[in-house]
């Protein structure tokens, strides 16, 4: 049976465009001038699909996101805009979007997209849809989740199965880039929740002054730039799970409002008066040991002990000696459909440059790694002249090991800067470097802490990490 797309934009030649590329692939298609009439199509007609622009005559992607939630209509939406813009792309995708592309429109981009989107040509369970029984509704889940064979591996998923079919919220450790929040999707897959929504925050992402409206949502006019009314992350996620990531990075208060609102299953919108009651299972992850952090006065005693109903640790991959070439060769297969590439696979030398790297960025750094060898090999086989550079010296690199231990404490790192020195400028640049190391050890190379504590933004630490070569393809966008 071919696949429907509604295909959404005031422009009548985008929409033309559009739907003759797609329909020539296969699809059938059917197109909408405004948002209200995009809402209609979807509550009468079955789709697998929905294109969007992002800025329409009568709405925009944000609030067409949240009607669609408000009305039950869930589908993979993939948003289109001609302002490439970071922070829109990051709220459509936290709003619910499954994608975002920016004009001018490349129809491989396009096409490979909604082939992600409907889960086709797809070598791995990243994209599925699933007609749950009773309900003409779409469930959409999207999991990065990855099946391992070592010892470590196989007691993680035996945790996960053990809590997913339950209701007690989960405290889950590990290392930037170890696979936190696939654990939480992984639970929430597993779980009576499934068909529900799981919404995921990034608390380290957003500024103290934004948490609130974040979390809570808010109504127009409530405070200055409140322009429209805002549905919370605790709302979006009512009925399924929801997921917040660097939680010790929320300012006290934030924690007294969450508190009050998880005790009580009900909040209010921030300058709202209606209670609105919620049925949301909660998901946190942390770097660092929230035990520790309540004991320090950095985190509440209560909401910690509201949470830690069921904790788990993720082990780094340099502890998942088993898993390495494995998940190797299955980013390389997700690689070569996005690529259309057809290697077939590593070099002895590279499995052994594998196993015995220390993968400071976990499983996030391997998946940017293959991606980057898989663009630099000509032939069939990835060689080791493919590698970074940090890989094939080891010796040469700044530090071996980031993150903290399942327990939260901070790993052990070697670095060598270089030699010691005469010259004033080098020696100041020396003294900046060991400075920002020191900071980034002592908060567990949280980027928003580390930044506080130097007292600069973000950007500037994060330039300066650049600039010193502490920022691994992994890491870059990491808190």
């Amino acid at each position: 049976m071919e696949k429907r797309i509604l295909i959404l934009d005031d422009d009548t030649d985008i929409c033309t465009l559009l739907s003759r590329f797609l329909t020539k692939n296969g699809y059938t298609t059917e197109t909408a001038f405004s948002g209200s009439k995009a809402v209609e199509m979807l509550k009468v007609g079955k789709f697998d699909l929905l294109i969007s622009d992002f800025r329409l005559g009568d709405t925009d992607g944000l609030k067409l996101l949240e009607k669609l939630h408000l009305e039950g209509l869930i589908l993979p939406v993939i948003i289109i805009t001609g302002y490439s813009d970071i922070k829109m792309a990051v709220n459509v995708i936290k709003a619910g979007a499954l994608d975002y592309v920016s004009k001018p429109l490349i129809p491989d981009e396009i096409l490979m997209m909604v082939k992600r989107a409907l889960g086709e040509g797809v070598n791995d369970e990243n994209v599925t849809f699933k007609a749950r029984s009773g309900s003409a509704k779409k469930a959409f889940n999207v999991s990065s989740f990855l099946v391992g064979k070592s010892k470590v591996a196989l007691e993680l998923y035996r945790q996960i199965d053990l809590v997913a079919p339950t209701n007690y919220s989960v405290i889950i450790y590990g290392e930037s880039g170890s696979g936190k929040e696939a654990v939480a999707r992984s639970i929430h897959d597993r779980s009576d929740r499934r068909s529900k929504p799981f919404v995921a925050m990034d608390c380290g992402a957003i500024s103290r002054e934004l948490a609130g409206s974040e979390l809570f949502g808010h109504e127009k006019g409530s405070f200055t730039g409140a322009i429209n009314s805002k549905i919370g992350h605790f709302e979006l996620a009512n009925g399924g799970t929801l997921f917040l990531d660097e939680i010790g990075n929320l300012g006290y208060d934030i924690q007294v409002s969450m508190l009050r609102v998880i005790q009580e299953r009900r909040l209010k919108r921030i300058g709202g008066n209606k209670e609105i009651d919620l049925d949301v299972r909660i998901v946190i992850a942390s770097n660092e040991n929230l035990a520790v952090a309540f004991r320090n006065g950095k985190f509440r005693e209560d909401l910690y002990h509201r949470f830690n109903e069921f904790t788990i640790n993720v082990p780094p991959l340099r502890e998942r000696d088993k898993d390495i070439v494995p998940f190797a060769e299955h980013f390389l297969q997700e690689t070569n459909v996005e690529l259309q590439r057809n290697i077939i696979g590593f070099s002895d030398e590279v499995k052994d440059i594998f196993m015995q790297y220390s993968w400071p960025g976990n499983i996030r750094e391997l998946k940017n790694m293959i991606k980057r060898a898989a663009l630099l090999t000509k032939g069939e086989i990835i060689n080791v002249e493919a590698l970074p550079d940090e890989m094939k010296s080891p010796e040469k690199s700044l530090f071996l090991s980031t993150g903290s231990t399942a327990n939260g404490e901070v790993a052990n790192k070697t670095v060598n800067f270089g030699k010691s020195t005469t010259n004033l400028k080098e020696a100041a640049l020396e003294a900046e470097y060991e400075t920002i190391m020191n900071v980034l050890q002592k908060v567990q190379f949280n980027k928003s802490k580390a930044a506080r504590l130097l007292n600069i933004d973000r950007k500037t630490l994060y330039n300066k990490m650049k600039h010193y070569n502490l920022l691994n393809e992994s890491d870059g966008t990491s808190v």
